[in-house]
């Protein structure tokens, strides 16, 4: 098969149930665990946006052009504390509109450890799989992206707001109580986390505190002792026994692959 990658579609499962996009085809992976597969980069990259040819991808799929000009590109996209819809400076209120100023959701996660992370309501539960998390307790729902960032930065004064991705694709992390750790984090954050609520309106902010904790489990025959990272800029082919699947890896007997880096990028897929 032939066509342009998009990050893998993902559905909660026991094990999440995988499948690859190539442009309008899709291919069921958790089959094919344990057999051999091949991709090979043809050299060409389409934009996710504008959909025109472009030499080098910028920010996971975009052409230079759309990723210094659309909105979804920005920096308060990592960093939605500093949300430019907020200070009035957006690029694209339409956009602002129908993607940050939507409920969100602040969470802990047990990826590569405990983190504090972010989500769109619609993002739920692909964000936890897109990470690798085998573990997930919503603990604020917020009236808008900028306040869970803000909710975020406070919380990350004390957990992790990063997922390692080589040590989330080495093991199956410890199961952790996460939330008596939502608990600890709530005292330990109350002085700061009442300021917003009285600052935004009470209405503004909601804590969740009757949610249980949702497991996660991905479809892995065997953990690569050694993380080596294929890089498509570098090297046309990647090959190998595909061995399992976790968050948007490949884990290959010979490496492991980051499908959502190389959004975009024609490949042809095909099992050996």
């Amino acid at each position: 098969m032939l066509g342009n990658l998009s990050k893998m579609k993902t559905e909660l499962d026991a094990p999440v149930n995988y499948q690859l996009p190539l442009s309008d085809q899709l291919i069921n992976l958790n089959p094919l665990i344990g057999q051999s597969i091949k991709l090979v980069y043809s050299g060409h990259i389409t934009c996710i946006h504008c959909l025109k040819k472009t030499k080098k991808s910028f920010n996971q799929g975009y052409c230079y052009r759309c990723f210094r000009s659309l909105a979804q590109c920005d920096l308060c996209i990592m960093k939605p504390e500093r949300c430019h819809y907020q200070q009035g400076t957006c690029r694209d209120s339409q956009w602002g509109d129908e993607f940050c100023m939507q409920p969100h959701f602040v969470y802990l996660a047990n990826s590569s450890g405990v983190k504090v992370g972010i989500t769109r309501h619609t993002q739920i539960p692909t964000r936890w799989i897109d990470q690798g998390a085998v573990q997930a307790l919503p603990i604020f729902k917020v009236s808008s992206r900028y306040l869970s960032g803000l909710i975020e930065v406070i919380i990350a004064q004390h957990v992790s707001d990063r997922t390692s991705w080589q040590k989330m694709l080495k093991s199956k992390p410890e199961k952790v109580d996460l939330i008596a750790k939502r608990d600890e984090l709530l005292s330990l954050c109350e002085p700061e986390l009442n300021e917003i609520k009285q600052s935004a309106g009470e209405n503004s902010i909601k804590l969740l505190a009757d949610e249980k904790i949702i497991d996660l489990d991905f479809p892995i025959a065997n953990y690569p002792i050694k993380v080596k990272s294929f890089n498509f800029d570098k090297q046309t082919e990647v090959s190998g026994v595909l061995e399992g699947i976790k968050g948007q890896y490949l884990l290959l007997d010979t490496g492991v692959l980051n499908i959502r880096k190389f959004t975009g990028y024609e490949i042809e897929f095909t099992t050996t």
